[in-house]
């Protein structure tokens, strides 16, 4: 009955509103992104954002470098390489990996689908699709000189649509995928700011100041 009681509850609408748009204000959970139009007809779109101390072009280079075998995924590396996705997230940029262009193709490990850049406007959007096209996964930037709202959206077609897998989706990967990504959110958000020098603090009710309440996420879930 616990068992039976916790996945109903896992299960409930808003649970699963907030695995699926944690820390997403209510317009970037239901806004369009570009990149949407990569798989137009989605059976599944999560939206969660984080808001960085630091400006658009100082998040950017953390999001080029990311990958299997280059900068990581900045997120629990022992659990992404219990599936052999060789990630080992970065601490320092890496100028190597930041020469990404469209139509270069990143692996996702040894037996994943390979990820082709579709969108690349620096500081701006970042959007992948897996070769088989059942994927879109878009990074969204704005923001000004203090502080950035890094979105981030995957759009996923899933080819088992059988009650078994819609159940497993429902119970393991979006509760797992929340958790995943939310620590890919800090952890670029930790290394942007870190690599950011601080900014001299404005008055109150100042422009930046109010920026900055424009950026403060409002949560869409409890």
């Amino acid at each position: 009955m616990a068992a039976a009681a916790a996945a109903a509850a896992a299960y409930s609408p808003a649970a699963r509103r907030w695995y699926l748009t944690w820390g997403a204000m209510e317009a970037e959970a239901g806004g369009p992104l570009p990149g949407d139009e990569l798989v137009a007809e989605p059976d599944l779109q999560s939206t969660r954002a984080v808001t960085i101390d630091a400006p658009p072009m100082a998040v950017w280079p953390w999001l080029v470098q990311m990958g299997s075998g280059r900068g990581g995924a900045y997120t629990y590396d022992w659990i992404e390489n219990l599936f052999g996705l060789d990630m080992h997230s970065a601490d320092e940029i890496l100028p190597q990996f930041q020469g990404l262009a469209v139509g270069d193709v990143l692996p996702l490990g040894p037996n994943g689908p390979g990820m082709r850049i579709e969108i690349c406007d620096p500081g701006r959007t970042l959007a992948f699709r897996s070769v088989d096209g059942n994927w879109v996964w878009i990074f969204d930037l704005h923001g000004d000189a203090s502080a950035t709202r890094l979105v981030s959206r995957n759009r996923i077609a899933t080819p088992d649509a059988s009650w078994r897998g819609r159940l497993v989706n429902r119970l393991v990967m979006e509760p797992g995928s929340m958790i995943m990504e939310r620590r890919m959110l800090r952890g670029i958000k930790e290394r942007a700011e870190r690599a950011t020098p601080a900014t001299e603090p404005s008055q109150p009710g100042g422009p930046a100041d109010r920026g900055r309440s424009a950026l403060t996420p409002r949560r869409t879930g409890p």
